[in-house]
């Protein structure tokens, strides 16, 4: 078909909605893109379209609202430019990884072949300025954050172990020299990063209890001890470690290459949540690392919080993800499933768990959406993101529980995604800091007494 014919018949489409219809598609979607996509289609996939779309309802039918978890619109809070870089990474989700999450996760591998897709999206590193970074506000990478774990928490975690935890620590701790050496290529994706705090011994209490020990011999750093949960740490190109000065007494940040000597990673089996994400422990023995390659801004713990306080927003943000996949799953699955003779959607008990689903997650994206804000107002504290990481991960608890709960015995099969949801909601509840934990630095902040044991 010629390209005449193709934007006519294009414009015929959009001459057959009307003008309410069209203001709801322009909300949702760019039309300018979609345009073009029409554009595209052959022949057979066109007129497919167009009798869909001449189809008169059968007595009785009527149209169903969207499938969309954003019931008050933040969307239409974002600027066009956010909008768009929202929905490319929607449809990269949609279309490039949502189709193989389900076969590695069952594998518990990591599909590499996906990382220099991702590289062309041009997201990592968000809210950095300079190195090639796309310095936008935070806002954006919480969106992004949300828009990945909407399709695969897994994902989700990689990504944000790369672009935030290890990413930031050089961002907000590295000297300028090391800036330029790593961003740069992390920001591209031509080199991966890890971030090794929690230990085998010590999760909760690393602030002072850390084991893993660092020590000055008049030429290199000698780091001794291991490190466990470490995302991406069987295949990074530099992991970020932690370690206590022997000396000092202070935690210091290192960037350890992956062919240190004394720098070894085993590969975490047999975990039922983040079966994709390659966590490893990590062993140091006798590891030399270079002066040059300390975090020179990085010399105490509070410098380790820094790095800790900006990414939790995002993990909060992956929680909403996270539960927005697993409602818009369900909701999806509750329009088909018939029982009785009519979809279960139309039942009084299935409406009821929705609505309680939508509401908690309407709930938790508002929340963020004002963390994020106070996060670009350089207002954010600690106490904002653990409030957030509270609330945001019982909540997606809730929510993937029932979503389970409304699709039956389906629920537990990889093929309808909630299962998935529901197992890696679990690590989310986790990592970055309990429940209580955060609970205590919220705690602290509102009485003015530390609960915490010293």
């Amino acid at each position: 078909m010629s390209l005449f014919k193709k934007v006519r018949n294009t414009i015929n489409l959009l001459k057959s909605v009307d003008v309410d219809q069209l203001a709801q598609i322009n909300k949702k979607i760019d039309l300018a893109e979609a345009m073009q996509t029409l554009g595209k289609l052959d022949d057979r996939q066109l007129a497919g379209l167009m009798k869909m779309l001449k189809t008169k309802r059968k007595k009785g039918q009527h149209d169903l609202p969207p499938i969309d978890g954003d019931f008050y619109n933040l969307d239409l809070r974002l600027t066009e430019e956010q909008r768009e870089i929202q929905l490319k990474v929607r449809n990269f989700m949609e279309d490039e990884i949502k189709p193989l999450v389900n076969e590695y996760w069952k594998k518990d591998q990591f599909p590499f072949e996906v990382i220099e897709k991702f590289s062309k999206l041009n997201i990592v590193g968000v809210p950095y300025e300079g190195y090639g970074c796309p310095n936008l506000p935070f806002l954006m990478e919480g969106i992004i954050a949300q828009e990945i774990a909407r399709v695969d928490v897994s994902i989700s975690t990689f990504f944000g172990v790369h672009s935030g935890l290890a990413m930031g620590s050089i961002y907000l701790c590295g000297s300028e020299e090391q800036k330029q050496e790593w961003l740069p290529k992390m920001q591209k994706m031509e080199k991966i990063g890890a971030f090794g705090l929690t230990e085998p011994n010590v999760g909760s209490g690393v602030a002072g209890g850390l084991e893993t020990t660092c020590k000055f011999d008049g030429e290199n750093w000698v780091l001794n001890g291991q490190k466990k949960w470490i995302g991406n740490a069987t295949f990074s190109d530099v992991t970020v470690i932690w370690a206590r000065d022997v000396d000092s007494n202070q935690v210091k940040g290192f960037l350890v290459r992956k062919e240190n000597p004394g720098f070894e990673t085993e590969k975490i089996r047999d975990k039922m949540a983040l079966r994709i994400v390659q966590n490893a422990i990590i062993t140091l023995t006798d590891c030399k690392v270079p002066e040059s390659d300390r975090l020179q801004n990085a010399n105490s713990f509070k410098d380790t919080a820094n790095v800790l306080r900006m990414t939790r927003a995002g993990v909060a943000w992956q929680a909403v993800g996270c539960a927005r996949g697993a409602y818009e799953s369900a909701l999806k699955y509750t329009k088909k499933r018939e029982q009785f003779g009519r979809p279960i959607a139309s039942f009084q008990l299935i409406q009821n768990h929705l609505v309680e689903m939508l509401s908690n997650l309407t709930s938790m994206q508002t929340l963020c959406f004002r963390l994020s804000e106070l996060q670009d107002q350089d207002l954010l504290k600690d106490e904002h993101a653990s409030l957030a990481k509270v609330y945001c991960s019982m909540r997606m608890r809730d929510v993937v529980s029932q979503a389970r709960e409304v699709l039956g015995g389906n629920g537990i099969l990889l093929e309808y995604d909630v299962a998935r949801f529901v197992a890696d909601a679990e690590a989310i509840y986790s990592y970055e800091g309990t429940k209580e934990i955060n609970s205590l630095i919220v705690g602290r902040a509102i009485t003015g007494y530390s609960a915490f044991v010293s």
